[in-house]
């Protein structure tokens, strides 16, 4: 409104002008009345008026020029003589004779007979070799950062296959080999084990005459050991005894990482805790969900990971890690149960990643859903795909919204214009929330994660509920999360996993 004065006012006072000076110029300029004439009165005496005599005018003479003989001449100048030239030599100079080169001209002498000093001739100059061109430092995009422990080297064994025949022979092998030192075999098995000794006795003899000579022997278990059965090894001759008590030329060291996988893998139950497994009654966003607490009322950020089975790093990465954080698996890939299973046996939440196809109807929906919950039974929530536009189709939103109420699961969603599908979500009374940002999609190196989580950082003190942020498992993701944990902005917020921002805890 003031700006529309102002202007108003500034054309009001242009064309006020403009008008002002139009009638200037056009109208005449007022007519001036002449003055009257005043009759004077004169003083007496006074003779202004009087009248005069007239008298001829006096001209000025005019002057003559002078006289040409009047002016003064100055003295002619003395002509120029050569009196004073006089007994001066005036013959020309002589010509100078020129001196004609030895054309026969020899080289100046060298040597000793020369100067006394001896002159050696230089060598050519070689040329300096090339440098080698500067080369291009190598991308920082083919780092790795390895973030698993290294492994211990394995201890070294002593070759007891003398003391121990059932380590890389069979038993009937044993007997063969210990024959020619009938005498010595004996001693050296009771030395580690005094309590038993009996049981390499059946090293010394053939094994028919074996028999006999154990019946003699004062304890009668260790016969059963040595009459030949085909056993493998011995740590499978009972149940209930405890076995790899000794080094073993067959083991080698194991990995952490695939041990957790194959646990995980003998079942979805394995990894669930007795009251998770029987409270079935409970939604699954709290029977699965971390155990969190707020006591300053911070704001909530969570992280969530994305390990589609392409990463060169598993679960071992994040095994340490300072804080919270949550893992989304492709439900789609066919390890899905075993690393799920390996992620909440080491006490991460998880989330099932729901990729549905394109144009995908409400009964693709729940086919495809059923499939993607069984793949990881313990999710607390459903992710969408990266890309995957689910807001884009709403039957197969509100179809997914009816699912997810019924089994309890939350919902994350990336954001798509107004997020209408995760509103009517939201309204129907599945727990969702839409992500802030994915930090890591286009490959964003270290410096550039650790500026979108200040940026998050500081989103979440806006927000009501706080924010999302997802990432994928990567050694680069990794050490930008490692570094950010431990700056002054990660403690300004609460991270959390993901079951607690969406419940609003």
């Amino acid at each position: 409104m003031a700006r529309g004065a102002f202007s108003g006012f500034l054309v009001g006072t242009v064309l006020s002008g403009l008008a002002v000076g139009t009638v200037s110029v056009l109208s005449f300029p007022p007519a001036s009345a002449p003055p009257d004439a005043a009759a004077l009165d004169m003083p007496a005496g006074s003779e202004f008026n009087q009248s005069r005599e007239d008298r001829q005018a006096e001209l000025p003479t005019v002057e003559e020029p002078p006289a040409p003989d009047a002016a003064p001449k100055a003295p002619p100048p003395e002509p120029d003589d050569l009196a004073s030239l006089e007994g001066a030599d005036t013959r020309p100079a002589a010509q100078p004779n020129a001196v004609t080169a030895d054309k026969s001209l020899a080289p100046p002498a060298t040597g000793d007979s020369a100067s006394g000093v001896a002159v050696e001739s230089e060598s050519p100059v070689l040329p300096s070799p090339q440098s080698m061109a500067p080369e291009a430092p190598p991308s920082e995009g083919a780092l790795s950062i390895s973030t698993e422990p290294a492994q211990p080297a394995p201890p070294e064994i002593e070759d007891n296959s003398g003391v121990f025949p059932g380590v890389g022979t069979s038993p009937a092998e044993a007997p063969a080999d210990a024959a020619p030192e009938p005498e010595t075999a004996a001693p050296e098995t009771a030395a580690p084990e005094p309590a038993a000794p009996e049981p390499a006795e059946p090293e010394t003899p053939a094994p028919e005459p074996a028999v006999p000579e154990t019946a003699q022997t004062e304890q009668p278990a260790p016969r059963t050991i040595g009459t030949g059965e085909p056993s493998g090894t011995i740590d499978n001759l009972a149940q209930g005894v405890t076995t790899d008590r000794l080094p073993s030329l067959r083991e080698t060291p194991e990995e952490p990482a695939p041990d957790a996988e194959q646990e995980a893998g003998q079942g979805a139950d394995s990894a669930q805790t007795p009251e998770t497994a029987d409270d079935t009654s409970r939604p699954a966003i709290e029977r699965f969900a971390v155990e969190f607490a707020n006591p300053d009322n911070k704001p909530i950020m969570s992280i969530v990971l994305i390990d589609d089975g392409s990463s060169p790093i598993g679960p071992d990465a994040v095994l340490d890690f300072p804080y919270p954080i949550s893992m989304a698996v492709d439900a789609s890939w066919p390890g899905a149960l075993q690393r799920s299973g390996a992620y909440r046996a080491a006490g991460f939440e998880v989330l099932a990643i729901a990729d549905l196809p394109d144009g995908a109807s409400a009964t693709d929906t729940e086919v495809a859903m059923e499939a993607f919950l069984k793949a990881v039974p313990e999710a607390v929530a459903v992710m969408e795909a990266p890309g995957d536009a689910l807001q884009a189709n709403r039957d197969a939103s509100e179809q997914m919204a009816a699912i997810l109420l019924e089994t309890g699961h939350g919902l994350v969603m990336f954001p798509d214009g107004l997020d209408t599908a995760q509103k009517l979500a939201a309204k129907a009374g599945v727990p969702s929330a839409t992500v802030f940002r994915d930090f890591d999609s286009a490959g964003q190196d270290d410096a550039a994660i650790r500026r979108f989580l200040d940026q998050a950082a500081f989103r979440a003190g806006q927000e009501e509920v706080g924010v999302i942020m997802v990432g994928r498992l990567r050694p680069d993701t990794i050490s930008a999360l490692l570094l950010w944990g431990l700056q002054d902005r990660a403690s300004r917020v609460a991270l959390a996993p993901v079951s607690a921002l969406l419940t609003g805890q």
